[in-house]
């Protein structure tokens, strides 16, 4: 089987801390990237790309040239302005492709999108994730609430399956999930080919958590929840099932199952 080439873009962040010591303060900044275990997790079957969200502004492709070298995008944890606000734009005002079209387009062709929740995908904390009423919003088989819409559930979730055993996302994943802290609230579109594989439980709203759709040629999917913490803890990243999930998810929007 030839491997598939996947693009992990997102999933890191930047923090800039101030410490005051009686009299005197000082700052420190900390790099984190979110995405090692979803990487690691698919290394052994997939060429897997990571490009973390400072880099994205500048070198995500602004061409369908560029993204024809993928056959999976996994938006994770980053918002529409990076992709929206090259430099170019930004500081100098010049014009340049938009890539949420570009993403659409490559999805309708063919591509395989996903997108994992968090406080900047779908519509995030504040609503900053910015995603509804994109051209990537048109290709997911859900659409993002205009607002705030993360669920915080610090006592922990399981995912309720209502995907049949037999789907080739769910395959191999029998008996109960470890928990989750939370996920992004998102409305399933009443389209053909739209299928709810997990949900929350009915406790805290019954919204969907693992969407499968199509777009043109292309296959897509949602998850709301994280891929790392917080929102997802360490033992679900430790569960048996974390890479057979993932790997199961590449393989299905990549149409190897």
């Amino acid at each position: 089987m030839t491997r598939k080439r996947l693009l992990l873009l997102g999933e890191s962040w930047v923090t800039s801390a101030t410490h005051y010591k009686g009299f005197d303060q000082f700052g420190s900044t900390t790099y984190h990237l979110g995405g090692e275990p979803f990487v690691a997790a698919l290394k052994d079957r997939y060429d897997v790309d990571y490009m973390p969200s400072h880099l994205a502004a500048t070198d995500f492709p602004s061409t369908a040239e560029g993204l024809a070298q993928w056959d999976v995008i996994v938006i994770s944890d980053i918002g529409a302005n990076t992709l929206l606000l090259h430099p170019d734009v930004w500081l100098t005002g010049k014009p340049r492709p938009n890539r949420l079209k570009l993403i659409r387009e490559w999805t309708r062709k063919g591509g395989g999108l996903v997108m994992f929740g968090g406080y900047l995908t779908f519509q995030g904390i504040d609503g900053r994730g910015r995603w509804a009423r994109t051209p990537v919003e048109e290709a997911l088989p859900v659409a993002c609430l205009p607002y705030d819409d993360r669920i915080e559930v610090p006592d922990g979730f399981t995912a309720e399956i209502t995907g049949p055993a037999d789907h080739p996302v769910l395959a191999g994943l029998g008996g109960e999930w470890p928990l989750l802290l939370g996920a992004n609230e998102v409305r399933v579109k009443d389209i053909d080919g739209v299928e709810v594989l997990a949900r929350l439980p009915a406790e805290e709203g019954g919204h969907p958590l693992l969407v499968t759709g199509s777009y043109g040629a292309g296959r897509t999917l949602a998850w709301t929840s994280d891929v790392g913490p917080h929102w997802v803890p360490n033992e679900f990243v430790q569960w048996e099932g974390y890479a057979r999930l993932w790997n199961n998810v590449a393989d299905w929007v990549s149409r190897q199952t």
